[in-house]
Formats: C-alpha cells, sequence, structure tokens
C-alpha cells in the first residue's frame, strides 16, 4: 500500500458516503478518486478497470449535473424510483454482452492483463450500477453490494491493500445505503399518496 492508493480510498469512502446520504458532493470528489484510481489500476495492469475508472469520470460530471439541476423531492434531496421488470431484463442483457465484448477486448489487445474476464464483468456492473444511481434508481445498490464481493477477491489478489478495505467499506456503505434509500423512497411514495 501506497500514500496514492491511501488517499484515492479515503476520498472513495467519502464520495460514498455522500451518495447514501443523497449529497452531492459526492461527485466532485468521486472526479478526483476514479482519476487517481485510473492511475492506481494501469499499474496494477487492471485495464477494464481503468477503461472503468474513465468512464466513472464521465459519469461523475453527468450525475453531479443531473442531481443539481434534477427532479427534486418535497424535502429537497434527490427524488427516488425504482427499476421496472424490463429495466431489469435491460440491465441483465446489458451485462451479459458487455461482459462478453469487453473481456474479450482486453484479452486480445493486452497480454498481460490480469483476470480478463471477471475484472470485464465486474466493470460492466459498476458501469451500471453507476448510471442507475445517477438516475436516482433504489436498485443500484443490488448492483453495487455484488459488485463490491466481487472486488475484494480482485483488489485482494492484485496486493491492493487499502483498495481492499476500501470496497469493504464499499460493501457495508451499499447495504446502509440501500436501506437509507428504501426508508426515504418508502416515505416519498407515503407522501404521494
Amino acid at each position: 500500500m501506497n500514500n496514492f492508493e491511501l488517499v484515492a480510498a479515503i476520498l472513495g469512502a467519502i464520495s460514498v458516503g455522500l451518495v447514501v446520504l443523497r449529497n452531492v458532493w459526492a461527485f466532485p470528489i468521486g472526479i478526483v478518486m476514479v482519476l487517481m484510481y485510473a492511475w492506481i489500476f494501469y499499474e496494477v495492469k487492471l485495464y477494464s478497470d481503468v477503461l472503468l475508472q474513465l468512464f466513472f469520470f464521465v459519469l461523475q460530471i453527468q450525475g453531479w449535473l443531473d442531481w443539481t439541476k434534477g427532479e427534486k423531492a418535497d424535502d429537497s434531496k434527490i427524488a427516488l424510483r425504482t427499476l421496472s421488470q424490463q429495466q431489469w431484463l435491460l440491465t441483465a442483457g446489458i451485462q451479459v454482452g458487455g461482459t462478453l465484448v469487453l473481456g474479450f477486448v482486453m484479452k486480445q489487445l493486452f497480454k498481460d492483463v490480469a483476470l480478463p474476464w471477471l475484472d470485464a464483468f465486474a466493470a460492466v456492473m459498476s458501469m451500471i450500477a453507476q448510471w442507475w444511481m445517477n438516475k436516482r434508481y433504489l436498485d443500484n445498490w443490488i448492483l453495487w453490494i455484488t459488485v463490491d464481493v466481487l472486488y475484494l477477491y480482485i483488489y485482494s489478489t492484485k496486493a491492493l491493500f487499502a483498495t481492499t478495505i476500501l470496497y469493504a467499506i464499499f460493501l457495508l456503505m451499499a447495504i446502509a445505503g440501500y436501506w437509507e434509500w428504501k426508508r426515504r423512497y418508502v416515505q416519498q411514495q407515503t407522501n404521494l399518496v
């Protein structure tokens, strides 16, 4: 573990903590964090994760804009919604197709790629989860919980200890985020009646 990774991990924990609280400051902090992690993952040859961080960079900006100008609930917090069955099917299709394409491309482009298929699967799921989070879907937390478990394994095998600890914290925060957003969602739905 080095200081650069430690700072990135701390920024990541702060950013996700702010998302759980539905605070828009999660996004500027997240921008710095994803740029730092792009470099870290390049160094350990997790190329799908480098690509993922660049994708996150764009979605951090998009989320920041969406949350500051998007639909608001009565309490001036971010309004929530849930995925439909059709959106879940779309999510599954993108997950399978994206994993196959990204895993194949990474394996072809980089002969030294680490864990190409598992890394691709986790990267694609992370992209989908971030998209649904930006759009304020409660269900994003289910995807984050799943992907955090996968990343615990991936990062521990690459000896990224601060990042492994960060993803253990992310897992706990994702569980807390799900329950907090669900509580707010139920409250929001009750207020509509």
